[in-house]
């Protein structure tokens, strides 16, 4: 950790009142993250159709995925989402995300290890993640959390766009 944390984290559950303001960070997350990884028109495109109202909601209503808030002093800074897979026990992180400015003060391990909880606690014993194969920071970090690459994937995203990622996944303590 390089600096401490002002104010008292909290990660609190969102609802779907929450979900405009959900979409509206990520956006400007992908923006400061994603350039020289994947191009300026592959961003507008995956945000489109991942952070759009009503994926989100279909997410939380019929998928069972879960997104929670990271909030910071009350300032929203960061948010996961997760939910089950077809693999009993086993849960995928779908998306874990932090607002730049907050790197490095230890707030995304806490948000992965918030996860990790709510996936033991809800009786799952194995969490998995895709991510960017260039996406080195991230990868760091969940190789500190004790995430291990376990294959790498090439899927199609539609409009000529490809997620080229590494599936990384970690058993979970009982």
């Amino acid at each position: 950790m390089n600096a401490a944390v002002p104010g008292r984290p909290e990660i609190v559950p969102a609802t779907e009142a929450d979900l405009p303001a959900i979409s509206r960070l990520a956006g400007v997350i992908w923006r400061a993250c994603y350039p020289g990884i994947i191009s300026h028109e592959q961003i507008d495109y995956m945000l489109g159709r991942m952070y759009a109202l009503d994926t989100m909601r279909a997410e939380m209503q019929l998928q069972g995925i879960r997104y929670d808030r990271l909030l910071v002093d009350g300032e929203f800074v960061g948010f996961a989402s997760y939910g089950p897979t077809t693999e009993p026990g086993v849960v995928k992180l779908h998306k874990l995300y932090l607002l730049s400015e907050w790197h490095g003060r230890g707030l995304g391990s806490r948000l992965l290890q918030h996860v990790e909880h709510e996936v033991r606690v809800g009786g799952g014993h194995r969490l998995i993640l895709s991510v960017n194969k260039r996406n080195t920071k991230a990868i760091t970090t969940y190789r500190r959390n004790g995430f291990d690459v376990n294959d790498a994937v090439i899927m199609d995203f539609g409009n000529g766009f490809v997620m080229d990622d590494y599936i990384m996944a970690k058993d979970l303590p009982v």
